[in-house]
């Protein structure tokens, strides 16, 4: 009976690392590919060209909505390799650099996160209105604080990233070993949640986060996996929930309100460290970006619940025009 049940835990344990690892690569193969070709063909910059325009508002240089566009196409480190070869008249201010790791923040690896989403059960425009627009608000209110009450006006000197160009070959070989990584921390995770299940430190968990979790609209159910998206990514977070998803029921609700606050406040370790890192304000893109994100949900749940009602309001007021 022991080992029956050994069994069918490295059984369910194996289907569901197959399961994550199924999304993330269909995923991302193509794509990675797709980007290559993107910057080796120059096509990148023509993103960034139709972005600049935007970028006055928020005090920035036109040549941000390249920064912009490339870390939306690509990643953030992408875009911070963009942001180190632009040749800037003058040094940017701690604003300016806030501004824009805002942005960076919010909406990056749109090409991979947001099919990961689309793959769970998320429809493809609420997810990407969800990054594009709370980055681009966020980033506002940001730039017109700062702007207002005269903060963050030091000068930044920005790190130097180097990127060298590879060929082909070095380009597969440096994506196989991203993936067999990646194919790595997806094995842990699934083993970690397994054990923590096992110990019910997952029913501990619920039990204690559903009170705070519970008025922004997320479930008790997917907290775990919102937690492991909160602190390594979203494409981690919505993989799993990809996976677990096949073995329990998940209401599509309860996917979709964790995915779009995942959506809005993720990778918390790693990217803020690193913005703060290149001389983005703290208080900025950590507490207020987490304050906002908290916020936004409120109106992101409220719409979901009444879209239907919304929806009929408006074709009536259509109507009697």
């Amino acid at each position: 009976m022991q080992r029956l049940n050994i069994n069918d835990t490295l059984n369910r344990i194996l289907k569901k690392w197959l399961s994550a690892c199924s999304v993330f690569f269909k995923i991302m193969i193509p794509v990675s590919l797709l980007v290559k070709i993107l910057e080796e063909t120059g096509l990148m910059h023509y993103v960034g060209y139709l972005l600049s325009p935007l970028m006055q508002p928020l005090g920035l240089p036109g040549e941000m909505g390249l920064v912009w566009g490339v870390t939306m196409l690509s990643n953030i480190y992408g875009g911070l390799l963009t942001l180190s070869s632009l040749q800037l008249d003058g040094a940017m201010t701690v604003a300016q650099v806030t501004t824009l790791t805002s942005l960076m923040l919010f909406a990056h690896t749109f090409l991979i996160e947001i099919p990961i989403c689309v793959k769970a059960g998320c429809k493809f425009l609420p997810i990407f209105l969800i990054r594009f627009v709370s980055g681009y608000l966020f980033a506002l209110i940001t730039a017109q604080i700062c702007m207002r009450f005269s903060l963050c006006t030091s000068t930044v000197s920005m790190m130097e990233f180097t990127q060298t160009s590879s060929s082909w070959l070095e380009w597969g070989i440096g994506e196989v070993k991203k993936y067999i990584t990646i194919a790595l921390v997806v094995l842990s995770l699934v083993v970690l949640l397994e054990i923590l299940e096992r110990i019910g430190f997952l029913r501990f968990l619920e039990k204690v986060l559903s009170p705070v979790v519970g008025f922004i609209g997320i479930s008790p159910k997917v907290v775990p996996i919102t937690i492991i998206g909160m602190t390594l990514g979203l494409a981690y977070g919505g993989g799993l929930i990809v996976a677990e998803s096949k073995e329990k029921p998940i209401a599509k609700r309860d996917i979709f309100l964790s995915l779009a606050f995942l959506s809005l406040f993720h990778s918390i370790i790693e990217d803020h460290l690193l913005m703060i890192g290149i001389g983005a304000n703290a208080f900025f893109v950590f507490v207020l970006r987490f304050v906002f994100s908290i916020l936004a949900m409120f109106v992101i749940k409220y719409l979901y619940d009444n879209i239907d009602k919304l929806t009929s309001r408006f074709k009536k007021s259509l109507r009697s025009r």
